[in-house]
């Protein structure tokens, strides 16, 4: 082709793509999950772990204790995906059922003829409601279809959530999908300041892989609903879900509950293994994280937004909960829009 660089940043997916920018002789750093044996470039890529660990804690935070994963049978890095995502489920005391589908020659996406009534025998099989991780967004739109072909009402039944987001893929699912946000920008940062390091020290030592942290989850509708039978508690919840603006006191919620405190607390302790005001904290952080990543609000307006009732306590809380300020954390995160 005639093209002369000094070095590439590539998701490398196919042994041929790795043939081809082997024989480029010019550093190469690669962007992509996908593990291909005999390819050693020096990697930045998501830590997938954290990412299943997210997914898991989403899940869990909305009641859910019956889970299953959506695997590709021989990726180890999608078995490695799932085992985090059981692991985290086990030390919630939930367990993790499994269902293996054949992946499209050398990709992560799922083969085209994938069966779609095995696939929906599967999870009918479930105790309901239960929630489902896949590897990808491709791996949930067919979760998606094959609850459509076996009446199962999503997120009602199936909640469905993506290990990776495509926001495009996501918002146009028969189903919006909710998706674990990866931190594409931050990995892009990593991939251009390795390549600039070996373009400077051709010689130097190969690396081992830089793994960074997804940014959060983006919540979408297969994943909006509360896997809870109790009916108060799903309105101490639906308040503190509520207009996110508003500063509560847990005896608020109790009382939208028509409970009392001592009650409230004990059957959040048994439901979601956390107390009210806990839950209160979490989502506050929740929404703080996705306005500091996706707006340019200033951080006290954020912070009168989502319920904290000063932008220093907010700073206190993300640096207790987060190990970092506000700030920080948008500068690190922010997607730029």
């Amino acid at each position: 082709m005639g093209w002369k660089g000094d070095g590439v940043i590539a998701r490398v997916g196919y042994p041929e793509l790795a043939g081809q920018l082997l024989e480029l002789g010019v550093p190469v750093v690669n962007v992509s999950g996908i593990e291909i044996p005999g390819v050693e470039f020096p990697r930045v890529v998501t830590d997938h772990v954290k990412s299943a660990e997210m997914a898991a804690g989403h899940l869990l935070a909305r009641g859910f204790r019956h889970f299953g994963y959506f695997s590709l049978l021989g990726l180890n890095y999608v078995a490695g995906h799932q085992r985090a995502f059981a692991s985290a489920l086990s030390q919630a005391g939930c367990g993790c059922s499994l269902y293996d589908a054949v992946p499209q020659l050398g990709a992560a996406e799922p083969d085209w003829n994938l069966d779609l009534d095995r696939l929906g025998a599967w999870l009918k099989s479930l105790p309901k409601p239960a929630a489902i991780l896949t590897w990808n967004a491709s791996g949930a739109r067919e979760v998606l279809y094959a609850c459509g072909a076996a009446g199962l009402a999503v997120p009602e039944q199936i909640s469905v959530i993506s290990g990776t987001e495509d926001d495009l893929f996501c918002e146009v699912a028969p189903v919006p999908i909710t998706a674990v946000n990866l931190a594409v920008e931050e990995i892009g940062h990593h991939a251009a300041s390795l390549l600039d390091q070996m373009i400077a020290t051709p010689r130097m030592k190969s690396p081992p892989d830089i793994q960074v942290p997804p940014l959060g989850v983006i919540e979408r509708r297969s994943t909006d609903t509360l896997a809870i039978e109790d009916a108060a508690l799903v309105k101490a919840l639906q308040f503190i879900r509520g207009d996110s603006s508003r500063v509560m006191q847990v005896e608020d919620v109790a009382r939208h509950a028509g409970l009392c405190r001592r009650t409230l607390e004990q059957r959040f302790a048994k439901a979601l293994g956390r107390s009210p005001a806990a839950e209160i904290r979490r989502i506050r952080i929740e929404r703080a994280i996705a306005m500091l990543q996706q707006t340019n609000l200033p951080v006290n307006a954020v912070a009168e937004r989502c319920g904290f009732s000063t932008s220093e306590y907010m700073a206190a809380v993300f640096r207790r909960d987060l190990d970092v300020a506000p700030l920080h954390f948008r500068k690190q995160a922010q997607i730029h829009r």
